[in-house]
């Protein structure tokens, strides 16, 4: 794939610093929705409008089906049920967008098992530091209470299954046909619906899930909006765009805007605070990613052996 040279261009950075807006916006607009709907509702809604009706003008992408299922039930479900769930347990939307970066690392480690692929230096350091701030943020809920340990545990999980999808994203676009990515969103799209109304049905009954949409209102309407069309297909879109037409290193390491504009805008629109204890982890969270990206000169590497 031919690439362009030089720098990104004005218009596209603009388009990606506006896409991580967008991204970091997703975790207060989340908490917002969840206030008139159970989460797992709130989430097969958001997937049912992502799939319909772009589903019958985007052709289906032509990988294994097997591949297409285990993306669509990582990244789609089991990442956004865990998600949900933890921000309508009492997780904060700042802490929980800084939390979920966890996946970088947990895609690195299952990378070098899955793939063979090497460790080096700078990521064993960034890990180390990572969850050194994640152990930090869990002193902090078990001692102040600040952060419901279950939410915590929770985003974790989301983090992890975000992982596992990333795995299943590079076995499908390393396949022969590779995909498009508004196609493989799209279609992956399709696949957690039933699952999130299903379970949404056996953990708060039928008549909770009527209820929420004989009530719904302006605020949840604009909330599923804005996480279907403008955090899915927009951003997703847009970044995938630019991941095209740009080199990775170029375009990834503006992911790492996300947590700090999802903490900014959980502190100005939700007044959500970090207690000393939440701000030395995250500062460590961020430390190690930025490790992680840009490096600290390590240059021997160091192979994973299963």
């Amino acid at each position: 794939m031919k690439f362009r040279g030089g720098r990104m261009s004005r218009k596209d950075g603009v388009l990606a610093l506006l896409v991580v807006v967008v991204w970091g916006l997703n975790f207060v607009v989340i908490k917002v929705g969840l206030h008139n709907m159970p989460p797992l509702m709130l989430a097969g809604l958001r997937f049912m409008l992502v799939a319909f009706p772009a589903i019958f003008f985007v052709a289906r992408p032509k990988v294994p089906l097997n591949l297409l299922l285990g993306y669509g039930l990582t990244i789609s479900f089991a990442q956004f049920a865990f998600l949900f769930c933890a921000i309508n347990f009492g997780m904060p939307a700042g802490l929980a967008s800084l939390v979920l970066q966890a996946q970088a690392f947990f895609t690195i480690v299952l990378g070098a098992f899955t793939f063979g692929e090497r460790l080096h230096g700078k990521q064993l350091a960034g890990i180390a530091l990572a969850i050194f701030g994640v152990l930090v943020l869990i002193e902090d809920s078990l001692n102040g209470q600040h952060v419901a340990m279950l939410g915590f545990m929770l985003t974790l999980a989301a983090a992890f299954s975000w992982a596992c999808g990333n795995i299943f994203n590079k076995k499908i676009m390393s396949h022969s046909t590779r995909p498009a990515v508004m196609s493989l969103v799209i279609w992956s799209a399709l696949i957690p619906i039933i699952p999130f109304f299903v379970a949404s049905l056996i953990l708060d009954g039928s008549a909770s899930m009527i209820h929420s949409l004989v009530a719904i209102d302006m605020t949840t309407i604009l909330s599923l909006m804005y996480l279907a069309f403008v955090a899915t297909i927009v951003g997703y879109g847009i970044w995938g765009t630019l991941l095209g037409r740009y080199e990775t290193w170029r375009v990834a390491p503006l992911s790492l805007l996300v947590p700090v504009v999802g903490l900014a805008s959980a502190a100005l629109l939700l007044d959500e605070r970090l207690t000393g204890l939440q701000f030395l982890g995250a500062v460590l969270i961020m430390t190690g990613l930025y490790i992680n990206v840009f490096g600290l000169r390590w240059r021997k590497a160091v192979k994973v052996r299963g």
